[in-house]
């Protein structure tokens, strides 16, 4: 009988665990409001000055769910003024996404053309979600 219990007690708890996850991919975070940090090589190469807002792709060569991340973002940034996204493959350089504090992919982070994080999603980003909370910045450019 005690075996039992504890197959359900896992299965309680592994359930709470898979509903939290689920809960918090795709969900926009602002950026925290910490002091501004040096971004690496690879970011500031292609950040698109003549964007108001680059969509940064974090992504890994065996990574499913970039797939799915990546044809949410692309139409988006197509159709959208001032928006543009590109994919960074961290597979080979782990110190690239270690500097950046993402712990998973993919995670998108969206930048300012001087390198300024707007917000970031981790997980596949929701496109009505993540174009809302851009919005303001993608207004309020100016050339």
């Amino acid at each position: 009988m005690t075996g039992l219990w504890v197959l359900v007690a896992v299965l309680v708890a592994a359930s709470a665990v898979g509903l939290l996850l689920r809960a918090r991919n795709g969900r926009v975070r602002d950026a925290r409001k910490s002091p501004a940090r040096e971004l690496p090589g690879p970011v500031t190469a292609v950040l698109d000055p003549a964007s108001a807002v680059t969509l940064v792709q974090i992504s890994t060569t065996f990574c499913a769910p970039c797939r799915h991340a990546k044809a949410v973002l692309a139409p988006l940034a197509e159709r959208t003024d001032g928006l543009h996204h590109v994919e960074l493959d961290v597979t080979n350089s782990p110190e690239v996404a270690q500097s950046l504090s993402v712990l998973r992919t993919p995670t998108t982070i969206a930048l300012t053309p001087d390198g300024r994080e707007l917000l970031r999603v981790g997980g596949v980003p929701k496109g009505p979600e993540l174009l809302a909370a851009l919005q303001p910045h993608l207004t309020t450019r100016t050339s």
